[in-house]
């Protein structure tokens, strides 16, 4: 280790599945897209173009950086639809035009909200040829030139962001969560990430032996289910323990969540919440209206968090600068007290949504380009990629610790993915499981129309385990179809072709993963 203390950030990057369907007519002008499209699209130009673009200016200027990133496979699997990509354009030739309707017309007698309007009209341009001719609709490509420089570290997830102790009880469900991954990262990156990334943080002794089935090295947790562990981590979150079976754990450090979730919420920064496509009327974002008049997010934002106030971004371009370096110095105090108490180099772990680095926090991307830069001029502390600072450790100094079961969200013990709201769906849920397994046993090796319902019926029980939770009673509805049929021995092939352009995720999914090990 160079370095007497080390920080990591890691970010996650996931959205709901958006139906992928291709289709052979073209976009039409009065193209209106859904709310859950939308959330891709922003996803796109405010949370992943951005931290591109921050990467990419850190390399030309020699900045070192480390940073870790988790690309769902849903998520993946979106970024490559080229039915999305041309949607994605199609959405951003309207925001163009009704961006060229502020600055030209509505907007001229205010300067300020002018001048906004000119900056974004402008970074929709430059990023919209960014996408297309600089990395050629390729995001994921983008990202792995990093990977492959040894500056960005990619850590898989859940086939569908599934929250596992939900799902623990059915071990071909969990161990098709992780095995389904595993082809779309070889694909994308060469080969299987070492770090597994929990969704929701939700961890429960059923998961380990998965980990180690599936050579993944380290996973990380939620502070709590860490410090609660049996024997309690003598070096707290401050430094990776071992599970009995030989998975690394690392815990979040929750003063750099809690610090950086008060930095976001500064009154100078911009108001993400307060989009035109709300505040004007329907006549002038006519073009962003559903046809039952609900409306969608424009991208042109002209508010700060101060209540009634124009965002001014030079003011928070200037507090960027004062929160970055409280946060760093902070960090290091911390990481500085905690060397105190042990041997070894402290780590401090941030893990979150990338989403709140741009698309919920305008202003979140210029803040870690800023640590980086700043982080260079410091001797004693670098930014590291945990299985980076992992393999520097010495295997013996690693205490062995049993984890608590344990979440993120409310209380932090599930509570926020199982309540009143959902557990009668649940059962359903559990039911259902029982079924992919029994017809995986039942069928091991069917072919032609069979074996293409038992894959939808894969695809839609891997659905349904979204935490999400957006699609789960409509993919059991359609599951339930699927086991119905095999059972009669009748499949309407029309039906079963609509369901795999519907939901059509993971074209090259093998419904025998749900098979019992033997």
């Amino acid at each position: 280790m160079e370095s007497r203390y080390a920080a990591s950030i890691v970010l996650e990057a996931h959205l709901p599945f958006v139906n992928g369907y291709s289709r052979e007519e073209p976009l039409l002008q009065t193209e209106v897209f859904t709310a859950e499209e939308i959330d891709f699209f922003e996803t796109i130009s405010e949370t992943l173009l951005p931290l591109l673009e921050v990467l990419d200016r850190l390399e030309s200027n020699f900045i070192p950086f480390r940073l870790a990133l988790v690309l769902s496979p849903v998520l993946c699997q979106m970024l490559c639809n080229e039915n999305l990509q041309n949607k994605y354009l199609h959405y951003i030739d309207k925001q163009l035009e009704f961006g060229k309707h502020e600055l030209e017309k509505r907007t001229v007698d205010q300067p300020e909200i002018n001048k906004l309007a000119e900056i974004y009209y402008n970074k929709i341009i430059d990023r919209r040829i960014v996408y297309t001719e600089r990395y050629d609709k390729n995001i994921i490509k983008a990202f792995d030139f990093y990977r492959r420089r040894g500056k960005l570290e990619i850590l898989a997830s859940c086939a569908t962001h599934s929250f596992l102790p939900l799902i623990g009880q059915n071990p071909e469900s969990i161990q098709a969560q992780m095995e389904t991954p595993i082809s779309i990262y070889r694909k994308n990156f060469g080969s299987t990430p070492q770090g597994f990334w929990l969704p929701c943080f939700g961890w429960t002794g059923a998961v380990e032996p998965f980990l180690r089935a599936y050579n993944y090295s380290y996973t990380i947790l939620e502070t709590h289910g860490l410090l609660f562990g049996q024997p309690t981590p003598e070096k707290g979150c401050f430094y990776p323990v071992k599970t009995h079976g030989g998975t690394y754990i690392l815990g979040r450090d929750y003063y750099s969540l809690c610090e950086i979730e008060k930095i976001s919420n500064n009154k100078v920064y911009r108001n993400n919440n307060l989009d035109a496509g709300y505040e004007l009327s329907p006549k002038l974002v006519k073009q962003f209206l559903s046809a039952e008049g609900e409306r969608r997010k424009t991208g042109y934002k002209y508010l700060s968090k101060e209540t009634d106030t124009v965002y001014n971004p030079e003011a928070a371009s200037a507090m960027i600068q004062d929160h970055a370096r409280m946060f760093l110095e902070k960090t290091i105090n911390r990481l500085e007290e905690a060397s105190k108490h042990m041997k070894e180099p402290p780590l401090c772990l941030y893990a979150n949504n990338a989403d709140n680095f741009g698309r919920f926090w305008h202003e979140g991307f210029n803040f870690l380009e800023t640590l980086f830069r700043m982080a260079s001029y410091y001797r004693d502390f670098q930014f590291i990629n945990p299985s980076e600072y992992i393999y520097k450790q010495n295997p013996s100094s690693l205490q062995v610790v049993s984890p608590e079961f344990s979440s993120n969200g409310k209380n932090g013990y599930a509570e926020s993915w199982l309540n009143d709201s959902n557990d009668q769906l649940f059962s359903h849920l559990v039911r259902a499981m029982e079924r992919m397994t029994e017809l995986a046993e039942r069928f091991p090796d069917d072919t032609g129309l069979k074996e293409r319902a038992l894959n939808q019926a894969a695809r839609e029980i891997l659905l349904a385990q979204s935490s999400d939770g957006l699609q789960t009673e409509v993919c059991l509805r359609n599951f339930t179809t699927v086991y119905e049929a095999l059972g009669s021995n009748y499949i309407s092939t029309e039906w079963l072709t609509t369901m795999e352009k519907k939901h059509n995720l993971f074209p090259n999914i093998n419904y025998r993963m749900f098979r019992r090990k033997k």
